[in-house]
């Protein structure tokens, strides 16, 4: 066994002093399934992910609490602002990250991103105006630049055959995100109300009501930061094998590829292709990413819509949840998804396909979210059952969209949808609760009706002629 070993080193050129040498020279050693790396990225992922998701529970309220909104009906316009800047700032660095983690290493990007947590989501929980609040999630999200190359380091930290479970550790921390954020935001958000014999009004937390969970998480992110020094670099620093790091992004987009209809192997003829061809002319990527685009604007608009929309008064035809209720139906959506993506999913989508189930799942959306304006009218009981039900199988269906990799121009284009999609809706949302009384589409009614009109369009452009898949 350790002559094979020998034998398989000796069939490559290593360099002693690259860091990517270093990594692949172990990959050949290495035995069994790595869990230290998948813990490692496991963690780094969901560092990332908490501070997305927290926020949205107690947005309403801290917006509220910072006295820019003239008019209670004005809140969600300024909330969607601030829900909106962290994917603006993403979309305007997403490509540059990526340059810097092909040029100078995954490491300092990765270290880079989860320090700028520590700092930024700092800053945000002790905002004290609205300002304060949007330049610090902006900066965020601009300074946070690791998914994409979390990505292509997950690909590149393990053999060939392990290279699958890393991209779905990615997914899976994604998703524990979701769940942990918003009950993070919910429970502990306003704390000096809710455990007062913790949490005194004259303490810090109670000046500073949305601090306790941005601390929290800062805490977790410190913790990851410090760890993340002890990361290997995976980027070859040689000139001769440098054009393995540099395709390691395509090797990632590939790897993960899946509902945008472009699959493609590494050195396929179509991969060839589609790198060689301009995006414009690329017709099946250009539909493709204009189709992410849309469900991408539509799933954060409705993101950022259901938050306000459960925390709202009544008389504006919300729900009057606090900021514990809204926390737990976003976590408990959040673990029914997870469920689903590592159980159901699969199968569906060998059977389905992912173009066929995305387009299921939109239409399946539509008579859905038509029924949440008169499942406000509930109370009780069944207010907080049917609202679960609903919420969950919103999030399943939404998730169904935003399945497979995206190049850098795709990212940065869908994070810059992501970024209209709250603001957007937050804008339209506080719209609808000032005609409340009109006759054509009252209140909340107007702001489901076009989150379907979204939705619908998302669907048509699934079909040809207008998604185009690339032929064989």
């Amino acid at each position: 066994m350790a002559q094979d070993y020998r034998e398989a080193l000796l069939k490559k050129n290593y360099y002693e002093n690259c860091p990517g040498c270093k990594v692949d020279q172990l990959k050949e050693l290495r035995r069994g399934l790595p869990i230290r790396e998948l813990v490692s990225i496991w963690i780094v992922v969901l560092c990332t992910a908490l501070p997305i998701s927290s926020l949205f529970p107690f947005l309403y309220f801290m917006v509220r609490d910072f006295k820019i909104a003239k008019r209670e009906e004005d809140i969600g316009y300024y909330a969607g602002y601030v829900g909106s800047s962290f994917m603006l700032g993403r979309a305007l660095t997403s490509i540059f990250w990526g340059v810097v983690a092909d040029r100078y290493g995954r490491k300092p990007v990765i270290i880079m991103g989860t320090f700028t947590v520590v700092i930024f989501n700092t800053i945000f929980g002790l905002s004290t105006n609205f300002w304060m609040a949007i330049s610090a999630r902006f900066l965020l999200g601009s300074l946070n630049g690791l998914l994409g190359p979390i990505k292509a380091y997950a690909c590149e930290i393990f053999r060939d055959e392990h290279q699958a479970l890393g991209l779905s550790t990615v997914s899976t921390s994604w998703g524990i995100g979701l769940i942990i954020g918003p009950a993070l935001g919910g429970f502990l958000a306003q704390p000096a109300e809710k455990y007062p014999n913790l949490f005194p009004k004259e303490s810090l937390f109670g000046r500073f009501p949305y601090f306790l969970p941005c601390f929290c998480i800062s805490v977790f992110a410190l913790g990851v930061t410090i760890a993340s020094c002890w990361l290997p670099e995976t980027l070859h620093m040689h000139n001769e094998n440098r054009f393995l790091s540099d395709n390691s992004f395509a090797a990632m987009e590939t790897a993960s590829s899946g509902s945008d209809g472009i699959e493609s192997r590494p050195g396929s003829e179509r991969s060839k292709r589609a790198s060689g061809e301009s995006l414009i002319r690329n017709w099946p990527l250009m539909s493709s990413i204009i189709v992410y685009c849309v469900f991408s604007l539509h799933d954060m608009a409705y993101t950022e819509i259901f938050s306000l929309w459960a925390v709202s008064p009544r008389k504006f035809g919300g729900l009057s949840y606090s900021t514990e209720d809204i926390g737990a139906v976003l976590a408990i959506s959040g673990f029914s998804l997870l469920v689903f993506q590592l159980s159901l999913y699969p199968y569906m989508e060998r059977i389905l396909g992912p173009i066929t189930i995305s387009r299921l799942s939109g239409v399946i959306s539509i008579p859905l979210l038509a029924s949440y304006p008169f499942i406000a009218m509930l109370s009780g009981f069944s207010l907080s059952l049917l609202l679960n039900c609903a919420s969950i199988m919103k999030n399943v269906l939404s998730d169904q969209h935003q399945r497979g990799a995206a190049n850098g121009i795709a990212m940065t284009t869908m994070s810059l949808f992501k970024a209209a999609g709250p603001a957007g809706g937050g804008a339209l949302f506080s719209l609808a609760e000032k005609r409340q009384n009109n006759a054509f589409l009252p209140g909340n009614h107007l702001v489901f009706f076009i989150l379907n009109v979204v939705e619908a369009i998302g669907v048509l452009m699934t079909f040809k002629p207008f998604l185009a898949q690339q032929s064989e």
